[in-house]
């Protein structure tokens, strides 16, 4: 790449991210992303000192910060004065009018998330600081840059303020939860205390891993000279800033409570959540002349959609098993209206965050809506307590088929295969790739077939027959043959592949070898105390396997008989640096990280998953996250990818005979074929 192509490359991949975070019209693929990203980064190892400042590059997560700096706004930051109802609204309103007249007011989406002030010099972000107390904030500038809405470089060679709200999407705040869900950690109320959390995290990384949006409402110490703050806004969106797409200038009462009610409507639409729509006077010129009382702006507020919190009593609550398994706890609340929606349930997440709020059925409780987030419980009125409420028992029987729980604090799950709850996805994972890999058994095939009543469980696709699969929507003879042929050849599959397929919680390929390097295809006669002294097994993960083991034994059985397992055959490898190592992998690489371990376990490695005392070595690519600080923290070997590359190199001495085991010579094969 000649320093040409490097700035071309980085102005393409500054408009791909332009296009994707800011406008939401992506106009390429990941995989297109990538390969010139990666490409970029290696032109700016190699020329550290042409590396271009707002480079795409700039935005990873630097290493953990110890505090965040206290920091001064240019100008303060104002809070706004909050209007409830169609009078307050004429009442602020005539307050401007009786004195200048006609003017109009601009409107905009009020949106619930974090204030955040970014300052620019010359056209560069310099500094973004936390609104504080309005007038010192937080500095979390390494933090923002990782914010892929923030422009790093603007087109104004002036010093100028630009301020807004950090939030984040909807579904993202979904996503998160469920992942410290499955972590055991709590969750996060609401979008708007995820964004505020991720925005202040002293690990830049973690800020960097959730999607967290800046939307932009207005601008502080400035010297421009538009004179309406409709028209500034438009130049600020000009800049590469997201343009909320919903505002509008009115010049009555009249016409603001008309747009007022129309955002209300729309409000459910919004990727983020709004908490109301903001007023403001659009002339700067009477801003100016309005001034400031000692905490709000003269010419603005903060027109409050109504509340979305209301207090209801918990009746019952049920359980629903979801398709992994996992038991969810479900209030059942008396019916309140939120917003022209009536409520009558509420998610409780798990029984942890039953036990950490004491929730109690027959309690008074504060219940939110927001927008198409499911409604939850925040808050308990323990003060309105009688003495009659009960407490919620931890289930220990499936609800749907009346197994024997996985109970492990945060979560509970039903590993029955059978169960009719989750045996649509028991089949999926059975045939993904990384298990049976049964070619043409997608998601929507298994659903067809458990519907038409054809399959109940794992062991059914065996019994499936061409004239039942001719009954069906969508198949034709060559269809149904290929389906057909492709799960009988998963016949005499390798013994980690049928370990792995049944789904035990907790045990992936890794494990699944494990056992079965130990175990071989009698893995589920081992004791507690054999599967306990195998490396990287712990107390949970024994646990799982025995419940998993007594709930599904004759299913295992019944599928061993079928499939006939195959037993690996233990291959001398060759000696080489990683041979009887752990090794863990993280990051991206040049190549994809599947490859990454098949050489590495060709070699005699076990790859691990998680990085712990025993790792020996950690492989790491770009974005590498908390395994690499893990690895840093413990002291464990970290080898690029490049240094990785002339290890396995240097281990290639003289060449095999051709009485040299075939799994020898075949390590060396796959590593010419990577490396080559």
């Amino acid at each position: 790449m000649t320093p040409a192509d490097y700035k071309h490359a980085v102005a393409l991949l500054k408009k791909y991210s332009y296009h994707y975070y800011v406008l939401d019209d992506p106009i390429t693929t990941d995989e297109e992303y990538d390969i010139l990203y990666h490409q970029v980064v290696a032109y700016e190892g190699e020329h550290p000192d042409e590396i271009i400042i707002d480079s795409p590059t700039q935005r990873v997560g630097d290493v953990p910060q110890d505090k965040f700096d206290k920091a001064q706004h240019l100008s303060r930051m104002w809070s706004l004065e909050d209007l409830f109802n169609r009078d307050e609204l004429e009442t602020w309103v005539n307050r401007i009018t009786k004195v200048y007249g006609d003017i109009r007011f601009y409107c905009e989406p009020k949106f619930d998330g974090a204030s955040l002030n970014l300052i620019y010099d010359n056209g560069a972000l310099v500094q973004a600081i936390t609104r504080g107390d309005g007038v010192e904030g937080e500095d979390v500038t390494q933090n923002a840059k990782t914010i892929q809405s923030i422009p790093l470089t603007i087109d104004y060679a002036g010093r100028i303020e630009i301020r807004g709200e950090v939030v984040i999407f909807k579904e993202d705040f979904e996503k998160i939860n469920e992942e410290r869900l499955r972590a055991g950690e709590s969750l996060f109320a609401n979008p708007r205390n995820a964004a505020a959390g991720s925005l202040r995290q002293l690990d830049t990384r973690i800020t960097a891993s959730r999607r967290l949006v800046f939307m932009p409402y207005g601008i502080g110490f400035n010297a421009l000279e538009i004179k309406n703050l409709s028209e500034r806004m438009e130049w600020v969106y000009a800049l590469g800033f997201r343009n909320p797409h919903m505002t509008h200038l009115c010049e009555s009462a009249e016409q603001i409570e008309t747009f007022y009610h129309k955002m209300r409507i729309e409000r459910d639409n919004f990727a983020m959540l709004l908490d109301g729509m903001v007023i403001k006077v659009d002339s700067i010129a009477v801003q100016d002349e309005l001034g400031y009382t000692v905490k709000n702006p003269r010419w603005a507020a903060a027109y409050k959609f109504p509340a979305i919190e209301k207090l209801t009593t918990l009746r019952d609550v049920i359980l629903q098993v979801g398709r992994s398994g996992v038991v969810t706890p479900v209030a059942i609340v008396e019916p309140v209206d939120i917003e022209g929606v009536v409520v009558e349930r509420s998610t409780l997440h798990n029984f942890d965050e039953i036990e950490r709020k004491d929730i109690r059925i027959g309690d008074k409780v504060i219940i939110l809506r927001s927008g198409d987030v499911i409604p939850k419980i925040v808050k308990v009125i323990a003060s309105e307590r009688t003495g009659n409420e009960q407490a919620i028992p931890r289930p220990t029987q499936c609800p749907v088929c009346g197994s024997e729980l996985l109970d492990e604090g945060a979560l509970i799950k039903c590993q029955n295969m059978g169960c009719e709850a989750r045996v649509v996805n028991s089949i999926i994972y059975f045939a993904s790739k990384q298990c049976l890999n049964i070619d043409g058994l997608g998601d929507k095939i298994v659903e067809a077939l458990h519907s038409a009543g054809l399959v109940h469980e794992v062991s059914d696709l065996f019994s499936l027959t061409m004239e039942q699969l001719l009954s069906l929507e969508g198949f034709k003879e060559k269809k149904s043959r290929n389906l057909l042929s492709a799960i009988a050849a998963t016949k005499g599959c390798d013994c980690w592949r049928f370990i792995n397929a049944l789904g035990i919680e907790h045990i992936g390929e890794v494990a699944s070898k494990t056992l079965c390097g130990a175990f071989g295809i009698a893995f589920d006669r081992a004791s507690r105390e054999e599967i306990l002294a195998l490396e990287g097994f712990g107390g949970e993960m024994v646990e799982s396997i025995l419940e998993f083991v007594r709930v599904n034994q004759a299913k295992i059985d019944h599928l061993r008989n079928i499939l006939q397992p195959i037993a690996p055959v233990k291959v001398e490898a060759i000696e080489n640096p990683f041979k009887g190592k752990s090794v863990v992998i993280t990051g991206s690489m040049s190549v994809p990280r599947d490859q990454i371990k098949a050489i590495l376990e060709s070699l005699g490695a076990k790859v691990a998953s998680s990085v712990s005392k025993k790792t020996d070595y950690v492989v790491y690519g770009e974005d590498a996250g908390s395994k690499y600080d893990k690895a840093v923290e413990l002291g464990v070997r970290l080898l690029t990818e490049s240094e990785f590359r002339a290890m396995c190199e240097a281990s290639e001495s003289a060449p095999l005979s051709d009485s040299a085991p075939t799994a020898q010579r075949a390590a060396v094969k796959i590593k010419n074929s990577l490396f080559d």
